[in-house]
């Protein structure tokens, strides 16, 4: 069943999305097995807006995001549309995707030790990014990297351009994580929660670098998160991710002053903020379902107080509840 797109509001009613995803399927195939990951997903966005998707382990959320630059194996199928820039993602040949990764599209990793190359220094692994898409030489590409490393606020930036990975703190490897992704101006940046492994002071900083970053440079952005108070703090809007459908999405304040769908309220009971002093968590109860035996219905149906017969009849219908502000729920008239 296909989602209806995220409405992001446009500042140029003219202009068409930067973004444009349609019925996004995403299946993990082998010889015994085909185990639908994504389905149906559907969202657009303009440039300079933030969307963020949050859900639970294993909800879809990487998987969506690493749809749109195509970094799967052979045995993914992946189904629908994915346009960037007008550019038909699915349709691109393999050299037009290595010239689309790293120019039009970046990433940042959750975790940059596994991402950097251990064997290359970060400058010599940005500098030769700059060459590849910018077409200029190595050495005009460690001029850009130092710029880089001090656009992200690297200290001693022109000594840090010779470290190894493994040299670097974990903020600092972010960081300059952050300056390779920047390094061929993207117009659409794909953060895939780059703050997990850090401790919280340098949380903060990067959240607060990639915000700056992203407003100064003025390219779109999907942020992949886990921790609703993030989500707060860089998203225009939400998509509420479970079991590879968005059961609920909208602006930040839609979704999180006025959750609808049982799955939010769900997970902002279950978040520690200065209001649950004192008091005891509500968690969801159970867990994410298995993707190669999904539940008849609706997926959350099993782990839902809410439940009643009509859940378990069909996949919900994504219904639209005013602005941008959007649930997949049968009962959304009883739950408000």
């Amino acid at each position: 069943m296909q989602d209806t797109a995220i409405y992001v509001p446009n500042p140029d009613p003219t202009a068409a999305p930067l973004v444009d995803v349609q019925d996004l399927t995403v299946r993990f195939v082998s010889r015994d097995l085909d185990i639908p990951v994504v389905s149906g997903v559907s969202f657009q966005l303009q440039q300079g807006q933030v969307l963020c998707l949050l859900g639970e382990s294993g909800s879809g959320k990487s998987v969506t995001m690493r749809a749109l630059m195509r970094l799967f194996p052979p045995t993914a199928r992946i189904g629908g549309t994915i346009h960037v820039d007008g550019q038909n993602i699915l349709a691109l040949p393999e050299r037009g995707l290595r010239r689309v990764r790293g120019g039009l599209i970046s990433m940042v990793f959750q975790e940059p030790m596994t991402a950097f190359d251990p064997v290359f220094t970060i400058g010599v692994q940005i500098a030769e990014s700059v060459a590849y898409h910018d077409g200029t030489s190595l050495r005009q590409g460690r001029i850009r990297a130092l710029e880089l490393l001090e656009l992200v606020q690297v200290p001693s930036a022109r000594r840090r351009l010779d470290a190894y990975p493994h040299e670097l703190s974990g903020g600092l490897r972010q960081r300059a994580m952050i300056a390779l992704a920047l390094a061929c101006r993207p117009k659409l940046l794909l953060a895939d929660e780059p703050t997990t492994a850090l401790d919280a002071t340098v949380q903060i900083q990067i959240l607060l670098l990639l915000r700056e970053l992203q407003r100064e440079l003025g390219m779109a952005t999907i942020f992949v998160t886990h921790d609703l108070g993030v989500a707060c703090e860089v998203a225009d809007q939400i998509a509420v991710m479970y079991a590879g459908r968005f059961v609920e999405s909208g602006s930040v304040v839609e979704v999180m002053d006025a959750p609808r769908h049982p799955y939010t309220s769900g997970l902002l009971r279950s978040t520690i903020h200065a209001g649950t002093k004192g008091h005891k968590l509500d968690p969801i109860p159970g867990s994410p379902p298995d993707l190669a035996e999904l539940p008849p219905g609706c997926a959350f149906a099993p782990r839902c107080h809410n439940v009643e017969k009509d859940c378990l009849d069909g996949p919900p219908p994504n219904i639209i509840l005013g602005g941008s502000h959007r649930a997949r729920c049968v009962r959304l008239a009883d739950i408000i």
